[in-house]
């Protein structure tokens, strides 16, 4: 049985790349990212936001202090009661 496609709804007028937020949204990624890395690649070029990927260590290899650190930085809320393991698949989703 064929699956119905429903329409999007528009990001709003605060994402500069449509196409790249439906994507990255597919994917699987937060509202919040996607736009992050929609609007760069519209301001930069998708070219320039490619290579400037991967530059963060693995989170694993991080203590728990420095993700708690970087969790602090960037807003996850609740980051004080999470353990390591969750604190990662935070930073990883948001």
């Amino acid at each position: 049985m064929p699956t119905k496609k429903t329409a999007k709804k528009s990001p709003g007028p605060s994402v500069k790349d449509d196409k790249l937020y439906e994507k990255l949204r597919d994917e699987g990624n937060s509202k919040n990212k996607s736009a992050r890395i929609a609007n760069a690649a519209a301001r930069d070029g998708r070219k320039t936001v490619g290579k400037r990927g991967g530059k963060a260590g693995d989170y694993e290899d991080m203590s728990k202090q420095d993700l708690y650190d970087r969790a602090k930085k960037v807003g996850i809320e609740g980051r004080s009661g999470m353990s390591k393991p969750q604190l990662v698949k935070a930073l990883r989703n948001h």
